[in-house]
């Protein structure tokens, strides 16, 4: 039986009430505290209750995640600035292509909304155990890639800030947000490691990294440790 890790089925739920939140703000409302921690448990329960193929980690299990997302969440609502910002997208799905490369990019982008200036800015929830230094922020690749997406699909002309929104989930769980921007040499930059990442998967080269720190309550380990037996076989 495929495992999912109790992180992502988590993540997958604290991005739902924020998607609700901001579906909220779209046409005017704003979500009380309360409604945050009624749609959590409702949610949570809905994915996660009875299921026996999610692996909690060794002090985790439905009822303390569901505490712990009533905190968390409690931490980023009493965080949340208060802005005039429009809201414009909500898990906005996006395709684009890159020349020479066979396949589109695909994904989708948690928020977009545009400030007074009409500055869009992109936004991607994160869930982290820890907090994120300057350097992560400044080189995290998936957000230079929600950059190339939305001058790809409309907003080639407008200028773009980009943004995390993560709740990290330490003891005393925390809310912080960051900043960041992307030069033209960034996006040069993502594009050929995408195309030599694509030449690999063409010809086949798949390399598990099996020393990552992430691999105890990793949902793909088992099909990790087939891959590593049929080979050694």
């Amino acid at each position: 039986m495929e495992i999912k890790a109790d992180a992502l089925e988590f993540g997958t739920v604290i991005h739902i009430v924020l998607g609700e939140y901001y579906e909220e703000k779209m046409i005017g409302r704003k979500m009380t505290l309360r409604d945050v921690h009624l749609s959590f448990q409702s949610h949570w329960h809905r994915v996660a209750e009875g299921r026996t193929d999610i692996k909690y980690a060794e002090d985790k299990d439905f009822n303390i995640l569901l505490m712990n997302g009533i905190d968390l969440l409690t931490a980023w609502y009493n965080k949340l600035p208060s802005d005039n910002f429009k809201v414009i997208g909500i898990e906005e799905a996006f395709s684009f292509n890159l020349p020479d490369l066979p396949i589109p990019i695909i994904g989708a982008m948690d928020l977009i909304e545009e400030d007074e200036a009409g500055i869009v800015i992109i936004t991607d929830f994160k869930t982290s155990g820890k907090a994120y230094s300057i350097s992560e922020v400044d080189q995290n690749q998936q957000m230079t890639t929600y950059q190339l997406a939305a001058k790809a699909n409309g907003y080639a002309d407008r200028e773009i800030l980009l943004r995390l929104d993560c709740l990290i989930k330490t003891q005393r769980p925390k809310f912080e947000q960051y900043y960041t921007i992307r030069t033209e040499i960034d996006e040069i930059r993502l594009i050929r490691k995408i195309k030599k990442v694509w030449s690999g998967i063409s010809k086949g080269v798949f390399v598990p990294n099996d020393t990552s720190w992430r691999c105890k309550n990793c949902g793909y380990k088992p099909a990790c440790d087939e891959w590593f037996a049929r080979r050694a076989a």
